[in-house]
């Protein structure tokens, strides 16, 4: 079940001690990983660049949909912009929960995915009642060929401190964040009117208002006041943190170090 909304990947309930998995983090993986596992290796179709990991992390070659580890191996799974990719999203989270008693899913929202889609993007998905609700991108109507990601995701958050804002106060407008214990709750292809609507007609002010809540003028204050504070913590956070390298220039310096100690 849903347990929380994070800021980011970045803003997890992670304890120190907990062993940590990654699910296709591909060009970006998280710092805390410990683990990366990533189907594709020798292809970008999937993600914008190639895949890279950090010195610390162990690398295996897998899929989410049949992950090659023990029941509860890990105490956290993360999963960041990799389900809209699924071919059977069901068996997907069940793999995730399978593996791990909690962990954080990120995917586009349904505007997110019009504003910056991908054509390797199968599914749209709205967190609706705490649910990750999956609509097939086919059957979808409008545009989603025209991709604005490079104003949006590349230009906007480095140049304007309102847009910047604007993820951290009501990001739900362009992803879900979705923080688990125990088990995922998804609908696929929703057959019941009520989650249909989101997807196939215009949004009424109650369905605007159940993806994002009102608040009240203090709550909003509030609100931004946290946003910025957060923002200030993790710039200064960003200016310590290693980079990640390429997953060729990893696995030279591991074959180097294994033949270094022969």
């Amino acid at each position: 079940m849903k347990v929380r909304t994070p800021y980011d990947r970045n803003d997890l309930n992670i304890k120190k001690s907990d062993k940590v998995l990654e699910v296709g983090p591909g060009h970006n993986p998280s710092f805390r990983s410990n683990v990366i596992a990533e189907k594709f290796v020798d292809t970008n179709y999937h993600r914008c660049g190639d895949v890279k990991i950090f010195p610390h992390q162990s690398f295996v070659n897998a899929d989410g949909e049949n992950l090659p580890f023990k029941d509860k191996e890990f105490d956290y799974v993360i999963c960041n912009q990799v389900l809209e990719h699924a071919e059977n999203p069901e068996l997907f989270v069940k793999e995730q929960s399978r593996v791990a008693s909690r962990g954080y899913i990120e995917t586009p929202s349904l505007l997110g995915e019009f504003l910056f889609p991908k054509k390797s993007h199968k599914w749209i998905i709205l967190d609706i009642d705490g649910k990750l609700v999956m609509y097939e991108k086919s059957k979808m109507e409008g545009n989603y060929l025209n991709n604005y990601g490079e104003l949006f995701l590349n230009y906007l958050p480095y140049q304007s401190l309102p847009y910047k804002l604007l993820w951290l106060t009501d990001g739900d407008i362009m992803i879900n964040r979705y923080e688990w214990e125990g088990e995922i709750d998804i609908i696929v292809n929703p057959q019941d009117d009520y989650y249909l609507s989101f997807f196939t007609r215009p949004w009424d002010r109650e369905m605007v208002a159940k993806i994002i809540p009102p608040r009240s003028t203090s709550a909003e204050i509030w609100t931004v006041l946290c946003a910025l504070s957060y923002m200030g913590l993790s710039k200064l956070k960003s200016k310590f943190q290693p980079h990640p390298i390429l997953l060729s220039e990893y696995v030279k310096q591991k074959e180097l170090s294994e033949k270094s100690t022969k």
